[in-house]
């Protein structure tokens, strides 16, 4: 199936510009989604505008922008009126600057886009300006509206196409020092080789199965079950009472030694 395109328009580098596709490169659609019901009818809820005032349903066509300027006092803006600010970056990438790639803290990094050119003539372009950010070691950084919002976003070569990361402006991050500042600066140098044994020991290959969500295999399997009719079965009578929770408190140290241990005997067994 051929993907579907979130937003075109060119990406352009001074002198150079080439038509683009982008889709963002992550999806919601697969995660479990609930509609909500009239439990008595089973019939589904809708929701529409009213107006305030009238009580009255607001038709589409009659929704607009408002801009609260006192109290009940609007300055109304329609789609046209929005439309007739459109900045250039409605439907052009131009890479304004290039930083180092490994500059950018990870805390501005929003959301991931995939970007490829959009037809053949303009597939050199693209491969030339993205070859030339890899040998480089950068990323561009550039402007684009999303959302009927401009965002500063970064172009980051991946393989053979750009990904495209919109960033949150600086006002959006909160400063790590207001919560970092009171953790100690350095650890007990003994407990440190324990924590590299156990990193060592437990070190893998990213997969993307180690972000699997187990609430969503939950749900599935409940919503298989009740569809399926099945009854769920009661609890047993007289069940004994679950064991009071320890203490949390402990010796790290004992624990970090437990631990490697631990771990070097599952291996030995295995």
């Amino acid at each position: 199936m051929a993907p579907r395109y979130y937003w075109k328009g060119y990406l352009k580098l001074s002198l150079v510009t080439c038509p683009v596709a982008m889709t963002p490169a992550t999806s919601e659609s697969e995660k479990v989604r609930f509609h909500t019901l009239n439990k008595d009818t089973g019939n589904r809820v809708v929701s529409q505008y009213v107006d305030s005032i009238t009580g009255k349903p607001v038709k589409d066509e009659n929704e607009a922008k408002g801009y609260a300027r006192g109290e009940n006092d609007y300055v109304i803006l329609t789609d046209d009126d929005l439309d007739r600010v459109a900045l250039d970056t409605v439907k052009t990438i131009d890479i304004e600057k290039f930083v180092p790639a490994d500059s950018i803290e990870w805390v501005y990094l929003e959301k991931p886009h995939y970007l490829m050119p959009d037809d053949a003539v303009g597939n050199e372009a693209f491969a030339v300006i993205r070859d030339a950010m890899k040998s480089d070691g950068v990323v561009g950084v550039s402007k684009l509206v999303m959302g009927r919002r401009e965002r500063a976003v970064i172009l980051e070569p991946r393989d053979q196409g750009i990904v495209l990361w919109s960033l949150r402006y600086g006002d959006e991050v909160r400063p790590e020092e207001s919560y970092f500042e009171d953790i100690d600066d350095d650890a007990d140098p003994d407990l440190v080789p324990l924590v590299q044994k156990l990193i060592k020991q437990k070190s893998a290959h990213w997969s993307s199965d180690m972000v699997s969500d187990p609430i969503q295999t939950s749900l599935l399997k409940l919503i298989e079950e009740k569809r399926k009719a099945l009854k769920p079965k009661k609890a047993a009578k007289g069940k004994a009472a679950e064991a009071a929770p320890t203490s949390n408190v402990v010796n790290i140290m004992d624990a970090l030694r437990k631990s490697v241990e631990a771990d070097l005997k599952g291996r030995k067994a295995g």
